[in-house]
């Protein structure tokens, strides 16, 4: 495929690196000759320096053979522009924006992202894609990750093993003997920074982050087999009141009925704005690594503390502050440096967020071809899990999974066949429109495409 990426920040690197990877035609536009000097030291793509909103530099970059054009510059009226040029000039089939202004995406608005309007196939927004992936990994407390699939009937969690863990041990082939109950599929596990595919008479390991696909309705027993009994946190303490933090409270006031969230926002006008705009939440104009704010706050009861404000360094600060100040909080801190992340253990933080890779989840899952409707990135897109639908001209309608002839590399976690989820076997029979959520290499992503194509983007 011949995708354009216009913006060679850390988002637009990231998802041109991971294309290229997946043999796709990538050609980067930036107007800074010192990103695309990068980008030229990098990577094996066409790189040119010059306004994406040109129409000179868009020809010179050949986009009327585009299949794709993915605009992620800083601006989200500049992405605007080029998708509506992208459109109205090359015909490009297929264009996604990145837009973060919250006015843009507000629902009264939605006419504006169309043909007529503006030609935007896809809007990701940074801001509301992490807020939603906080939300989901407070709904499944133990849990490092938690990703819907199939209409949210299926989930992907992230587990710790740890000392705690009752399935240490034990042969994944005689799982279903000790927890017959357990409706649940490990694609495999992190161990010791690569990913690793373990088969049914491999245990799992301390320390092992392990891809378990369940039953959306068995999260919580799932989540016990694996050792992890943390309850729900109701008293949410949020640092920092800008879009994320908004959005996230937001969202868990319409959600959870029993949740009492606190926001510390240390810009004044900014505490006001969103105090009107929220029903519940409490907002506190003020300094979160100030020690009389956070008492202010009564960090003593709070039972999860977010830090989500533009500034990596506070954030860390904040979660040692909690950690010091006030022991057993969930601490959850928003970090752009991918450095930071080597700190995570020794500072005692339970999870750093990374915006650059749920923006970059967001944008792949558009890219493939076929019936596939969502991906979720392991180890900056080394793997994928994908949820594919199975058409009638696929080779796999008819055939048992253990006669499917898959590589190594893809796994079948779970499938939703009318309303019932299920853990395949080897003698599990796909049939039509059956949903499949399944781990690959990326390498075997080409195949993957084949088996659910139905059209050439």
């Amino acid at each position: 495929m011949n995708i354009i990426i216009c913006g060679a920040g850390r988002v637009g690197l990231t998802i041109a690196k991971l294309l290229t990877e997946q043999n796709h035609s990538i050609t980067l536009i930036d107007q800074s000759s010192e990103d695309i000097q990068k980008v030229n030291d990098s990577l094996d793509v066409k790189a040119i320096v010059g306004k994406a909103t040109s129409p000179s530099v868009l020809e010179k970059a050949n986009t009327k053979e585009a299949d794709m054009m993915i605009a992620v510059t800083r601006s989200d009226e500049i992405n605007m522009l080029i998708c509506q040029i992208a459109y109205s000039i090359f015909k490009v089939p297929k264009k996604i924006a990145r837009i973060r202004s919250q006015e843009y995406l507000n629902p009264k608005f939605s006419s504006l992202f169309n043909k007529e309007n503006l030609p935007i196939d896809y809007v990701i927004s940074p801001e509301l894609e992490i807020a939603k992936s906080i939300q989901r990994k407070l709904e499944a407390p133990g849990a490092l990750d938690n990703v819907p699939f199939a209409d949210n009937k299926i989930r992907l969690l992230e587990i710790l093993i740890d000392e705690k863990c009752p399935i240490f041990g034990i042969k994944l082939n005689d799982l279903t003997k000790k927890f017959p109950k357990l409706n649940a599929y490990v694609l495999g596990v992190i161990r010791d920074d690569k990913f690793a595919i373990i088969k049914k008479n491999d245990t799992l390991k301390h320390n092992d982050k392990a891809y378990v696909v369940v039953n959306s309705n068995k999260m919580e027993e799932t989540l016990k087999v694996f050792g992890h009994n943390e309850k729900i946190s109701n008293k949410i303490l949020i640092i920092g009141g800008g879009n994320i933090g908004f959005n996230l409270a937001k969202s868990i006031e319409q959600d959870f009925d029993s949740a009492r969230i606190k926001i510390i926002e240390k810009d004044k006008n900014r505490a006001e704005f969103i105090a009107k705009d929220l029903n519940d939440t409490i907002v506190i104009n003020g300094d979160g690594l100030d020690e009389d704010v956070l008492n202010e706050a009564n960090l003593d009861e709070v039972e999860t503390v977010l830090a989500l404000t533009n500034d990596d360094e506070d954030n860390l600060m904040v979660s040692l502050l909690v950690e010091k100040f006030s022991k057993n909080k969930r601490t959850m801190a928003l970090i752009n440096k991918p450095n930071y992340y080597l700190l995570q253990s020794s500072l005692k933080i339970d999870d750093l967020i990374d915006p650059r890779m749920n923006t970059v989840s967001s944008i792949l899952k558009h890219v493939h071809k076929g019936t596939i409707e969502n991906a979720y990135t392991i180890l900056n897109g080394e793997y994928e899990v994908i949820e594919a639908d199975i058409i009638e001209t696929s080779e796999l309608v008819n055939k048992k999974l253990k006669d499917s002839n898959l590589p190594d590399e893809i796994r079948i976690g779970a499938i939703l066949r009318d309303k019932e989820i299920i853990i395949p076997t080897s003698s599990y029979v796909f049939k039509k429109d059956d949903t499949v959520v399944l781990l690959s290499k990326r390498d075997q992503l080409p195949i993957v495409e084949n088996l659910f194509r139905i059209s050439s983007i």
